[in-house]
């Protein structure tokens, strides 16, 4: 019997080793899973927040980028008022050349002279980016740069749903629209 108490003291000494480590191992699992979890919790908000800092500088560097630009802009057309404000001076005198009959040879000193304001005006506009639009008698209307104001019938068949006419030039600020060219179209 003694033998037998001895068995059942080892087997229940065994039993409580068995217990204990395999609460122990319950208890470090559940550690590890916890900290597994944390770490994992953490990583997420690290991305998170990487992710936000990554949304964050590139909206402020598209903002720069589009300052930068409506600067350059600004610049390039700040003068637009003052050049639209000059240019039917410009049209006045173009209309003083063209009514102005050559023939007449006390005039012809005078429409020279206006000529030449007219030319020396252009030049300088055209050194602030002001740029007179080609002629586009017989072209086709583009309504990026022209301003049909009325139609006629074609004097001719080419002339049909093209520009016939002409009535005021259109110009351009560093090839942006500041005046469209008023234009007579062919039906």
């Amino acid at each position: 019997m003694a033998e037998n108490k001895e068995k059942e003291n080892i087997e229940n000494k065994e039993e409580q080793v068995e217990e204990t480590s395999s609460e122990t191992t319950e208890e470090q699992t559940e550690e590890t899973q916890e900290e597994v979890s944390e770490t994992d919790k953490l990583a997420q908000e690290l991305a998170e927040m990487k992710n936000k800092y990554l949304r964050l500088y590139s909206e402020f560097d598209n903002f720069r980028k589009r300052t930068a630009k409506e600067k350059v802009d600004l610049t390039k057309t700040a003068s637009e008022k003052v050049l639209s404000a000059i240019i039917p001076t410009i049209d006045d005198l173009e209309r003083a050349i063209a009514n102005t009959k050559s023939e007449n040879e006390e005039v012809k000193p005078v429409l020279d002279g206006v000529v030449m304001i007219k030319d020396k005006m252009l030049k300088t506009l055209e050194g602030q980016g002001l740029k007179q639009m080609e002629d586009a008698t017989g072209k086709e209307l583009n309504t990026d740069f022209h301003d049909a104001i009325t139609q006629i019938p074609a004097p001719t068949e080419e002339f049909k749903d093209k520009i016939v006419d002409v009535v005021e030039k259109g110009y351009t600020l560093n090839d942006k629209v500041i005046r469209y060219a008023k234009v007579v179209v062919g039906q």
